[in-house]
């Protein structure tokens, strides 16, 4: 018995609309795959091979670069979602980079496979469409976001999407690759990072940036974060999972 798969279909918010019929035949191309930290899934301009699903805990970014070489985070994706070929079907290049922010599990399905059912599923399509439109939201209101708010609420917006994701108080993470995600030098995070530390919301130790008092950083934190929120509960609203079933065992 797979219990991977199991564990993985019941973490992963798109994965567990799917019914137990379609749970077995994406099972029967998908792979289970750790992904590291830094770990390119798909650059700029290039062709995207397979849509990840990430597993809880698990988070990736959609970044995007200009041409002095600074980069910009306009997506955080984790276990409500998936990357890749979604609003394209993996038919055109990638906009943006995609990159593990947070190491974990997540199950790969080559695109082909993916479109194929897509056609043989009415249930697979529509939560991915819904999906979509989630997704174009977040870009949507990340680029409002880095337009017009003060650095110390997009970092604490940031903070609460990758937390949400995560899972935990505390997030892998360095003050390095915050500044990469912000589009700021690591100096300008830094500073912000040792005033929020000093008024007790978060913890900073090297490699991991741990939130302390969730209250108080959402009160820091810009609108955008419970705006995109609201939005994906309107498009996608929770569902019960449905009982999950592994190919050649029956239900599980």
């Amino acid at each position: 018995m797979r219990v991977p798969y199991t564990m993985h279909f019941a973490s992963n918010r798109l994965l567990a609309t799917f019914s137990p019929a379609d749970r077995q035949l994406i099972e029967s191309c998908a792979t289970i795959v750790d992904l590291r930290r830094g770990e390119v899934l798909f650059e700029a301009g290039g062709a995207v091979p397979a849509t990840h699903f990430p597993s809880a805990g698990t988070v990736v970014a959609l970044v995007v670069s200009v041409v002095d070489g600074r980069t910009v985070e306009v997506a955080t994706i984790g276990k409500e979602g998936a990357v890749g070929g979604i609003v394209s079907g993996g038919h055109a290049p990638a906009f943006a980079r995609a990159v593990v922010q947070v190491p974990g599990a997540a199950l790969r399905v080559e695109l082909k496979a993916l479109e194929q059912l897509k056609q043989r599923s009415p249930h697979v399509r529509e939560v991915f469409a819904r999906y979509s439109d989630a997704l174009l939201a977040q870009v949507m209101q990340s680029v409002a976001c880095n337009a017009f708010h003060p650095l110390e609420a997009r970092c604490c917006r940031w903070l609460l999407t990758a937390q949400d994701r995560a899972g935990g108080d505390t997030i892998p993470l360095t003050q390095e690759y915050l500044a990469e995600m912000l589009g700021v030098q690591r100096t300008t995070v830094s500073a912000v990072a040792r005033g929020l530390q000093e008024q007790g919301l978060i913890a900073y130790r090297r490699g991991a940036i741990s939130i302390l008092d969730r209250a108080g950083v959402e009160a820091r934190a810009c609108e955008c974060h419970a705006i995109v929120a609201r939005h994906f509960r309107d498009v996608l609203p929770e569902v019960r999972p449905q009982k999950v079933v592994v190919a050649g065992n029956g239900a599980a």
